[in-house]
């Protein structure tokens, strides 16, 4: 991914609403399910991270990304945003 592709995305995540919240329970089986089905449909998410958590955000990017295939765009904060192109149709 280019510096300029990766700009773009963090220039169309600016406006998201963060879709999933990562607690307590950190990132459990549910949740990357459920984050691969989000990154399905819409490729680009915003996540948070609270307080609660023993995982920072980009230590959670980090796990997520991996577990799902997708690339960090950007983590600021407790925010961070996750991009995977949608899979061609056959």
């Amino acid at each position: 991914m280019t510096g300029k592709e990766r700009a773009q995305f963090r220039k169309q995540a600016n406006t998201l609403p963060a879709i999933f919240q990562i607690g307590k329970e950190n990132i459990t089986g549910p949740l990357i399910e459920a984050v691969d089905g989000a990154l399905k449909k819409r490729e680009l998410i915003k996540l948070t991270v609270l307080e609660t958590s023993e995982l920072s955000a980009k230590e959670a990017a980090e796990q997520l990304a991996a577990a799902t295939e997708a690339d960090v765009i950007q983590c600021i904060g407790r925010k961070f945003v996750l991009y995977r192109p949608r899979p061609e149709e056959e």
